[in-house]
């Protein structure tokens, strides 16, 4: 009997050991800083959908480690959010966002903010460029954000990484997945795709000037290119929703949630705060509109009456507007 115990503590005791001979503990660095611990931890240029790393804070909203000096994700908001991005070691804070950011509460924190907004629609690739580059050129770690990180930052870091040969161009998808990308966004999911590493030349001569805040259009511009989109659905609206022969380009549920996404980002603009509550009542009610319209559109087989309707409560909006502020 003692024997037969001996032997069973022996196995115990030699697969604990085993055991701990195969588990290693990470190896930590007291002296490290925030930054190199983000580092040492970010996936390499190989990672594959859903592998990229989720950053554990509450204070961060879908933020995740694109490469081991690329971090995005949704619009910090507050102390506690600016303190959770410095405790990452960030260094420098990219807003693709069209809203301006928050540069003083990133100074009290040591990071640097640089603005260089874009739209729903797409990556020009003279904008994919300038992000490529100040993802290489600017104090990382870099923390690249819109305004929910779901959308706009997840396209600008995906074509980025590729230009500037941190990603492979097969990645760049698995970005967007991983963010959760609307997939209606065919404009950022088509950047995403065709995006294909620069020549390294190419971002070496590239000027770049970084500012804290970019004036982007004013009201009246950002009015036009929402007169712009309603001439474009009133095309469609009159043919019956379905694709235009002379315009095979214009997707119907794409032209809705650019419209729905135009008038978000207006009602955004500071400026708007001077307006009365009555023109900002008509921006709420064009969104809902615009939303309403792209859920009917967005359904199988075509809701026809509900789509009319939905445009009939959007132009309505409009022309209302047009009359109080700016006829």
């Amino acid at each position: 009997m003692i024997a037969a115990m001996s032997r069973l503590l022996a196995i115990l005791i030699c697969g604990t050991v085993t055991l701990s001979c195969k588990t290693k503990a990470p190896v930590t660095t007291p002296s490290a800083s925030p930054a190199s611990q983000a580092v040492s931890v970010a996936p390499t240029t190989t990672v594959s959908v859903g592998t990229f790393t989720p950053v554990e804070n509450m204070h961060l909203h879908n933020a995740y480690t694109v490469t081991p000096n690329v971090f995005s994700g949704a619009q910090p908001d507050g102390d506690a959010a600016f303190g959770a991005l410095k405790d990452l070691g960030i260094k420098t804070i990219l807003s693709v966002d069209g809203a301006s950011p928050d540069v003083a509460a990133a100074g009290r924190y040591g990071m640097r903010y640089v603005h260089m907004p874009m739209g729903y629609d797409g990556l020009s690739e003279v904008d994919g460029q300038a992000i490529a580059k100040a993802l290489i050129e600017l104090p990382g770690p870099i923390y690249v954000h819109c305004h929910h990180g779901k959308h706009r930052s997840a396209a600008a870091v995906a074509v980025a990484c590729v230009y500037n040969g941190q990603l492979k161009p097969e990645q760049a998808e698995d970005v967007l997945k991983t963010f959760g990308t609307g997939k209606n966004y065919k404009g950022l999911w088509a950047a995403a795709r065709n995006a294909r590493p620069l020549d390294p030349q190419v971002l070496r001569d590239l000027k770049v000037e970084y500012v804290e805040v970019r004036k982007i259009g004013d009201l009246a511009e950002m009015m036009v290119a929402v007169d712009k989109r309603m001439d474009l659905l009133k095309l469609l609206n009159q043919n019956r929703w379905a694709l235009l022969t002379d315009h095979p380009d214009l997707d119907p549920q794409h032209e809705a949630l650019q419209m729905q996404e135009h008038l978000i980002e207006i009602g955004r603009l500071e400026s708007v705060d001077a307006y009365p509550e009555s023109f900002r009542k008509l921006l709420v009610e064009g969104e809902y509109a615009s939303q309403s319209l792209h859920d009917a559109l967005s359904t199988q087989p075509l809701d026809l009456q509900a789509a009319n309707n939905a445009y009939t409560r959007l132009s309505t909006s409009c022309t209302a507007c047009h009359i109080d502020y700016r006829d």
